[in-house]
């Protein structure tokens, strides 16, 4: 029932301006004449009471928002898109995620190049044994080239050397 009454007045009102906006320069509306002139309005009178302040906006007031506005403001003067096709709470959660990628592989990366005092161990000595392994497979490789001669003459240094410590 107040909807049907508010179209009507919205409609009485439109036709109101429309007509008003016709004869503006004629005469003055009837409405005018009937309305007494605002009590506020005079400022001399009512110089005790308080006057109302407009109400500050706390959406506008927070630094969140402005900041947001200002780098808004920044991006329409560079020249590119004004909003980004992403919401702040997607791309917050895709940076976090993006740093938290990074710390972990920097982590890995870091346990990889740690090595223990055991490790580092082990290492050396596994590289000292490959490196004897290479030392005996070269003299085996020239014990196969030497001429026959040089052979019998090692084999009796051995055993000459194997019957002195069995002396011993």
């Amino acid at each position: 029932m107040l909807q049907g009454s508010n179209e009507l007045g919205a409609s009485t009102n439109s036709d109101l301006q429309r007509h008003c906006s016709d004869d503006i320069h004629r005469r003055p509306s009837p409405a005018s004449s009937y309305v007494p002139p605002p009590d506020y309005m005079d400022g001399d009178e009512d110089e005790d009471l308080i006057k109302p302040k407009k109400l500050v906006n706390p959406i506008k007031a927070s630094r969140s928002h402005q900041e947001l506005h200002r780098e808004l403001l920044s991006s329409c003067r560079r020249g590119g898109s004004g909003v980004e096709t992403k919401p702040e709470l997607q791309r917050v959660l895709e940076s976090r995620k993006r740093d938290q990628l990074i710390r972990q592989r920097k982590q890995e990366e870091e346990a990889r190049r740690k090595i223990s005092p055991l490790e580092a161990e082990l290492l050396k000595r596994h590289m000292k044994l490959e490196e004897l392994d290479r030392q005996q497979e070269q003299q085996q490789e020239e014990n196969l080239r030497a001429p026959e001669f040089v052979k019998v003459r090692e084999n009796l240094r051995r055993t000459s050397f194997h019957a002195d410590e069995k002396e011993v």
